[in-house]
């Protein structure tokens, strides 16, 4: 009787140790044959911003590399949580990824009181693709109708006549909005916020002139900025851009008060947890080489973009600090939403 279960135990192991083989060999043929038909990126913003740029960069460098359609889905809402959502969702097949931001998973945990998705156990960090200072910038006939040439001029003007500035941002909880809600606590001045549904349309708006400053990621502001029809007043990082090199920076631009400004952006593909490591290993490579390319390097840093590439163990870390960095921000902003 001994010996007949001991006989049964170890068929039992066996066979559990022969299916998780089974296992492991068909998720490795899975990825091996991956990709076998197009793969979506979602951008939880509108058309037009530099998480749109971004995607829309990178998704011919896909399809050159793995021979399938990468593709760009922009899903808007909720300072990106919409879009992150969805994908969180998703089938966690390799087919459908997302552009993520400093806003979906280094700021939005922190600034909503109810997220729809976990930004930590929900994805499956690739790796960042670039990072970017935010430029504060004005219209530039406006400005120059109310004689604000500098920063200083600005912080004058907005003192002498409080909550008539209206600030646009790309949505609730991104690092536009975070950015100027740290600028207007630490210069003590009050402007309205008006988020919308990414920075191509308040772009627009601040264009046409019926919004007064925004604090947007610099790739999607600087063609404005090149033709004059926007004057930047400062970058967001502790170091000036190379891409607008005569553009100080708001804690040189803003004296004591903005001792350590930094609220610079960056944007990275996710996909949903429990996507094959092996996919993801793949697409982060193929995302380093193409970003490791004379051309899209130059095309990116002309753009005041730096470009990534690091590898998912290093970008989950780096989320991790990201969030705690953020979380701060958010706390000494006062911002909040429900």
């Amino acid at each position: 009787m001994l010996l007949r279960r001991n006989l049964l135990q170890l068929s039992l192991q066996a066979a559990v140790l022969a299916g998780a083989a089974f296992t492991g060999l068909h998720a490795h043929a899975q990825a091996q044959a991956w990709p076998a038909k197009p793969v979506r990126i979602v951008v939880p913003f509108a058309p037009g911003g530099t998480t749109d740029i971004l995607a829309r960069a990178m998704a011919p460098e896909l399809t050159k590399a793995f021979g399938q359609t990468f593709f760009v889905e922009n899903k808007a809402g909720a300072g990106g949580n919409l879009g992150a959502e969805q994908v969180a969702k998703s089938a966690n097949d390799g087919y459908t990824l997302l552009m993520g931001t400093v806003g979906t998973h280094g700021i939005n945990r922190a600034l909503y009181s109810k997220l729809p998705y976990d930004p930590f156990k929900d994805f499956a960090p690739i790796t960042v693709v670039a990072g970017v200072p935010n430029v504060m910038v004005v219209n530039a006939e406006v400005a120059k109708s109310r004689n604000i040439n500098n920063m200083a001029d600005f912080i004058a003007y907005a003192k002498a006549n409080p909550a008539k500035l209206n600030m646009a941002s790309s949505g609730n909880g991104t690092s536009i909005h975070l950015s100027g809600e740290l600028f207007k606590s630490m210069s003590g001045i009050f402007m309205v916020h008006f988020p919308y549904k990414g920075s191509g349309p308040a772009l627009l708006d601040l264009l046409g002139g019926s919004m007064d400053v925004m604090y947007d990621n610099l790739p999607s502001s600087i063609p404005h900025i090149k033709s004059g029809k926007l004057k930047a007043l400062a970058v967001t990082s502790i170091q000036r851009s190379a891409a607008v090199p005569d553009v100080p920076t708001v804690e040189e631009a803003g004296g004591p008060s903005m001792k350590g400004f930094d609220a610079s952006s960056w944007f990275g593909l996710l996909a949903p947890a429990g996507t094959s490591p092996e996919v993801v290993v793949r697409i982060q490579q193929e995302v380093a080489k193409a970003l490791n390319s004379p051309a899209i390097k130059e095309k990116l840093l002309a753009q005041g973009a730096i470009p990534g590439g690091n590898t998912p163990a290093d970008f989950a870390k780096f989320i991790d600090a990201e969030h705690k960095k953020w979380a701060q921000v958010v706390k000494m902003s006062g911002a909040k939403v429900d």
